[in-house]
């Protein structure tokens, strides 16, 4: 059994890739002008969205995989805290910022300790 894709597979494959992902997100468009963004039901689906994002975000914190489970968990929990308090006091809350001091906090580490 051969695992190389002719140029015609690996185009083909690409194109109905392209053409689902198109179609869902024009279903969307076209949906959306239809749906109440107040409703009890995204309510729900957002409160769910913030837990199941919450839920990665500790799990990458206390259970990371690959080259972050060599950072100790101190420095992890740590660097997390800091983002948390860049978010926090922030003047406009922004999680840009939040999300780059923390990236940049790690990539100190990373050139730092090893």
């Amino acid at each position: 059994m051969s695992l190389e894709l002719s140029p015609f597979q690996t185009w083909g494959g690409l194109a109905i890739a392209a053409m689902g992902t198109y179609a869902c997100r024009a279903l969307g468009v076209m949906a959306s002008g239809k749906i109440n963004q107040d409703s009890e039901f995204f309510r729900w689906l957002s409160a769910v969205t913030y837990a199941l994002v919450s839920a990665l975000v500790v799990r990458m914190i206390l259970v990371p995989v690959g080259p972050l489970a060599t950072v100790p968990i101190g420095w992890r929990v740590g660097f997390c805290a800091v983002s948390l308090l860049v978010m926090v006091v922030g003047v406009r809350r922004r999680p840009a910022l939040a999300l780059f001091s923390g990236t940049l906090l790690m990539l100190i580490y990373g050139i730092t300790m090893h």
